[in-house]
This record gives structure tokens, C-alpha cells and sequence, in this order.
């Protein structure tokens, strides 16, 4: 069953803060949720269908539903990492396709700074019922050399260098000045980013992300209802998913699940990169974005380096936009996935709603995609092609 044209993004909303010591995680997930249904012209008795990953407390959408006092007939758990809400957004269009229901509800929320946990700075603690633990729990493995293993890997194969690295953290930080709510809003040069301090060899501290607070929240609708509703139309064009794990040692450092995913969205979309006007990509760290943008086929494999250099991130700038609300570099990363964010930016990009510095002109078709889990382990991958109608 294909979903073009299926479903529509009618509401979208990001919660401004970036340090919520006052509030718990049900309450950023539930202001978001009114926020997106505000946005949506719609109201919580409007909502028939719930999605929420793992970051939602207690036992996920049990425990939402009955915070927010939301009865639905359709409900979606599913969890892929930082992936889990772009996945979401296909699978509330496979629903109202399907008919199981007619306004879904996506919410994301979390508290990582304000608990004061950081993003890849520490051993994962994983579950030691998982059949990978035992084998993984010695050599400390961390959100961050994780990520080091593949910019070094990179690097070895390709050429790759810490300066075209850098031009991602550079571009991010050229779209964050103009976004109020950005943790980190001074433009940085490549010459900045290459003297802060290594944190694991290749990248350096401003190759990473920031750790936030925060959320958002999708509202996703049938089309009649999409053309009922006073705001502009975001059609929800293709979608893909894909899991990537080590295949038992047999693993490629340099690729990721967009491969995969990202083929499946653009052939039910019946676009292909060149179409593409903006893209919103996962940003835990430099060499993400890179290998994303290869994998996606905006350019051959081994050529990312010269591809993200020289500013060609940069909106207004460069060929192709990214992250023009600074993405996870620079503007928030909340409960350290950051799937949402992309599709909330990606939407402002479609309706004509960014910053003017940052607004791309013309913008009809924008691509999204995130990563959930490391990239040089197990992952899961998910893609989004949307267009404006």
C-alpha cells in the first residue's frame, strides 16, 4: 500500500525551551502536543490516533493517553532511536490509508540536561538482557568513539578531512544565529571547530552535539480533513525505514541504513535527490550529516567530504540547505533523539514559515532523515520525502 498524497502534516510545534528543571517529561510532552494541535487548528477530542517512542515515561502510550486524557483507537510504540518519530510519520499515514484512524498525534519530550545525562560521554548502559551486551560491555563502547570509529574509518578509505568535517559544524552554526531558541547562536569558522578540543580521535568538541531539553509534536491528518483546516498543506510524499546491524563482523563503517531507506522513500515519493529543495538530517555529530548525504545519493560515496565543503550547506549559500534551525549542533537535541526536530524544521521550510535569512525560496520538496543508535553498530534508519501542495 503506498502512501503518496495518503495523509498530510497539518500541525507542528517545538517546545522553546532548552532547560526544563520546573517540568516533568509527561508535561513537555503534553504542552507539546497542545501546541501542535493549536497550531492544527484542532482540538485533543479531534485525536483518534497516538504515536510515541521510547522517550515517553511509564509504559509509553498507556500512560500518555491516560495523562492527557486522549481516547484513540489507533496506537503506535514503535522504537528505532532517534528514527522512531520520522518512522511515526509513515506509519500515522499508513494508518489514515488504512482507515484505523483520522488525526494522529506524534509527541516527543525529554529532560537529558536538566537530569544531567550527556550525550555519549559515558559507557552505554544497555539492557544486559540483550544478546549484544556481553560482547560489548568490556571495551566501554560510547555514544562518541562510536561515531569516531566511522570519521577515522572515513578518513582511511576516502580522504576525508577534520577541515570538511568542519564546514557542517561551520554551515549549522551560520542557520543557529538566526534562531532565538538555538543553545549555540555565534558563528563558528573551520579554523574553530578544528581548535576545540578533541574529544576522540577525529572529532573534536564542536564536531558533536548539544545536549538539551526540550520536544515537539506532529499532527498528521487525512487529506480531506488537511483541506479543511486554515494552514498551508504538507503533503506526505514516500517513506522508508531500514534497520542496519554488524551481520555478524561483516559491517561497512562508511555506509549507513539510509541506503536502504532512503531508496524505498524516493521511489514511493517518484522523486530522486535532485528534486530535493532542503533537507533536514540527523546531526549527533559531524560525521553523521557526511555519511547520511552520501548514502541518501546526494553524492557519490567517498565524495562527501568535498561535497559538505566550502559552505554548501549553507542556505542562501550553498547548493544544498540543511538544518536551517541549527539542527542538533547547534540549536537542541532533546533526550538525545533528534528525529523530531528535523520534521518540525522541514515543515516551517515547506509552509514558507522559517527565519527570512534562512527561508529557502521556492522550497516544494524537502527530504528528511534520522538515525537511531550508532552508526557503527545496530540502527535503525528512517526517511521521509515531503512535498508542498
Amino acid at each position: 500500500m503506498t502512501i503518496k498524497g495518503k495523509a498530510y502534516i497539518a500541525g507542528a510545534y517545538e517546545h522553546p525551551t532548552r532547560k526544563a528543571p520546573d517540568k516533568s517529561v509527561a508535561q513537555l510532552h503534553a504542552e507539546v502536543a497542545l501546541g501542535a494541535l493549536a497550531d492544527a487548528g484542532l482540538s485533543k477530542d479531534d485525536v483518534d490516533g497516538y504515536f510515541c517512542g521510547g522517550d515517553a515515561p511509564g509504559t509509553g502510550p498507556l500512560s500518555m493517553l491516560e495523562y492527557m486524557n486522549l481516547n484513540v483507537r489507533h496506537v503506535d510504540s514503535t522504537n528505532i532511536g532517534g528514527s522512531s518519530y520520522i518512522a511515526h510519520v509513515g506509519h500515522a499515514a499508513e494508518a489514515i490509508a488504512a482507515g484505523k484512524c483520522d488525526v494522529a498525534l506524534i509527541t516527543l519530550a525529554g529532560r537529558p540536561r536538566s537530569d544531567g545525562s550527556s550525550n555519549g560521554t559515558a559507557p552505554r548502559r544497555d539492557d544486559p538482557a540483550q544478546p549484544d551486551y556481553p560482547w560489548e560491555q568490556s571495551f566501554g563502547m560510547e555514544t562518541l568513539n562510536a561515531y569516531a570509529m566511522c570519521a577515522m574509518r572515513h578518513m582511511h578509505e576516502f580522504g576525508t578531512t577534520s577541515e570538511q568535517l568542519a564546514w557542517i559544524k561551520v554551515a549549522a552554526s551560520h542557520h543557529a544565529q538566526h534562531n532565538p531558541h538555538a543553545m549555540l547562536r555565534n558563528v563558528v569558522t573551520v579554523e574553530e571547530v578544528l581548535a576545540s578540543p578533541m574529544m576522540a580521535d577525529p572529532l573534536h568538541r564542536l564536531d558533536c552535539c548539544v545536549v538539551s531539553d526540550g520536544g515537539g509534536a506532529l499532527v498528521v491528518v487525512r487529506p480531506e480533513i488537511a483541506r479543511s483546516l486554515k494552514r498551508p498543506l504538507v503533503k506526505v510524499m514516500g517513506a522508508g525505514e531500514a534497520v542496519k546491524h554488524q551481520a555478524g563482523g561483516r559491517i561497512d563503517l562508511t555506509t549507513s541504513g539510509a541506503v536502504r531507506s532512503g531508496a524505498a522513500a524516493f521511489a514511493e515519493a517518484g522523486v530522486t535527490p535532485a528534486d530535493v529543495r532542503y533537507v533536514s538530517v540527523y546531526d549527533s555529530f559531524t560525521i553523521t550529516v557526511l555519511v547520511q548525504l552520501e548514502d541518501l545519493g546526494f553524492c557519490p560515496k567517498g565524495q562527501g567530504g568535498r561535497f559538505v565543503a566550502d559552505g554548501n550547506l549553507i542556505s542562501g549559500q550553498g547548493r544544498l540547505p540543511f538544518n536551517t534551525d541549527g539542527g542538533g549542533l547547534c540549536s537542541n537535541h532533546p533526550v538525545h533523539r533528534g528525529g523530531m526536530t528535523k520534521v518540525l524544521e522541514a515543515v516551517r521550510q515547506l509552509r514558507g514559515e522559517a527565519h527570512p535569512a534562512v527561508q529557502v525560496p521556492g522550497c516544494d520538496i524537502a527530504l528528511v532523515h534520522g538515525t537511531g543508535g550508532l552508526i557503527s553498530m545496530r540502527h535503525g534508519s528512517a526517511t521521509l520525502i515531503l512535498e508542498r501542495e
